[in-house]
């Protein structure tokens, strides 16, 4: 294969693995943005229902960036290949394979993404059973009835 056409297509492909990264950063920017806004409206009415919509996006935006970054992946292993010699990948192919469930849940369960939807979707639970308990009734107070 021609080294310039190889380059090129390289080129390509990292160019797509550039975007998948920054689609990535702005999906954690915009979670956190809605959901904190979420967060505040809920506050200021102390409405454990309207915390409860606040996971939406949060799961969401959960899900979204484990798929940006299960495509990320595979454009990362069409990269590998096409620096491979012993594989031939057609000139500027973009084939990556089928970004099935599992490749997605298992990037979703990634210990980067785990760690930063994880903490807003548990900020957002420990806000909602906050809620809901002092809004029951149940005394926030040590000892007191």
């Amino acid at each position: 294969m021609d080294s310039k056409i190889n380059e090129k297509h390289l080129d390509l492909v990292q160019g797509v693995i550039e975007r998948m990264a920054r689609n990535s950063f702005l999906l954690k920017g915009w979670s956190v943005t809605l959901v904190a806004a979420l967060l505040a409206l809920a506050e200021k009415d102390a409405d454990s229902r309207q915390v409860a919509i606040a996971l939406l996006p949060a799961l969401t935006f959960w899900g979204l960036d484990g798929y940006f970054l299960a495509q990320e992946r595979l454009f990362r292993k069409l990269y590998e290949r096409i620096i491979d010699s012993d594989q031939t990948v057609p000139p500027y192919s973009l084939k990556t394979e089928v970004c099935s469930f599992p490749v997605w849940l298992d990037a979703a369960r990634s210990p980067t993404l785990l760690a930063f939807h994880g903490a807003v979707f548990g900020g957002v639970v420990i806000v909602l059973v906050f809620l809901i308990t002092t809004s029951s009734g149940v005394s926030a107070q040590p000892g007191g009835l």
